[in-house]
């Protein structure tokens, strides 16, 4: 076991106003989606000019903040947030759903490339590929958080979190770290480059790797306090991974067609 490194969850703290890790998090993932994308499009492989990079970034925060926040009230805590309906606003207090914003993202760009004329898989590519830091900085604030934190285990590095207990356990925000962020990133390029680029096939690399990564690694996190398992023995966070899967099959298709 080693020693849980208690971080404050604030960065800076400048009078009233307190900075907090998560939100410097969600800002590197947006500036680091903006760079992507703006390479991408420099290549020629997403038809924007600068202008339109900008305007797609402003729909991608709009997706990620909305649909993180109603997946998280839907899929997660319902029975609480139809008790405290003024408690939906309320996303400063935590509680967002990736499967939630990955659906408004989507929403997002199909609006987006109806109103630009943008082919929608052009955009899911680009955009595959622009998500993954952002994935990896949430999950390290996670981490400073002390949410979302693993099952219980006797592994070396096994940690005792603040809000989990006496017994150790598994870090399983950092293991969501490296594989949603670095190696599905990875994944997600080499997509792009293996055979030559063809339309959809990023898309389908981002839907099919993310699910398979995020079904393995629940294994390790400590199901939803409101939940537990839902079907056995698998977790709502398997369960809507099943269903992302399914749709990266989709997607795998149309990239053939």
């Amino acid at each position: 076991m080693i020693p849980y490194p208690s971080l404050d969850p604030v960065a800076v703290r400048i009078g009233p106003l307190a900075v907090r890790w998560y939100g410097i998090a969600y800002l590197l993932g947006f500036l680091s989606a903006y760079g992507i994308l703006r390479r991408e499009a420099v290549r020629g492989r997403l038809p924007l000019d600068s202008g339109g990079v900008g305007d797609l970034l402003s729909a991608l925060v709009a997706g990620v903040l909305l649909g993180g926040r109603l997946g998280y009230v839907l899929f997660y805590n319902l029975p609480y947030f139809a008790e405290h309906p003024l408690r939906v606003v309320a996303i400063w207090e935590g509680g967002m759903s990736f499967h939630g914003a990955l659906l408004g993202v989507v929403a997002a760009a199909w609006l987006f490339s109806r109103r630009q004329s943008t082919p929608l898989l052009r955009l899911g590519d680009a955009l595959a590929l622009a998500v993954t830091p952002g994935l990896f900085f949430g999950r390290l604030a996670n981490f400073v958080n002390g949410e979302l934190y693993g099952r219980v285990s006797d592994i070396p590095w096994a940690m005792v979190f603040p809000g989990g207990g006496p017994l150790p356990r598994h870090p399983s925000q950092l293991y969501e770290a490296l594989l949603e962020g670095p190696l599905l990133g990875a994944i997600v390029w080499l997509a792009g480059v293996a055979s030559g680029y063809r339309e959809g096939r990023r898309t389908a690399a981002f839907l099919l790797g993310y699910a398979a990564l995020r079904f393995l690694v629940e294994f390790t996190r400590e199901p939803d306090r409101q939940l537990g398992f839902l079907v056995g023995f698998l977790t709502m966070g398997q369960l809507l991974s099943l269903a992302l899967f399914v749709a990266g099959v989709g997607a795998l298709v149309a990239s053939r067609r």
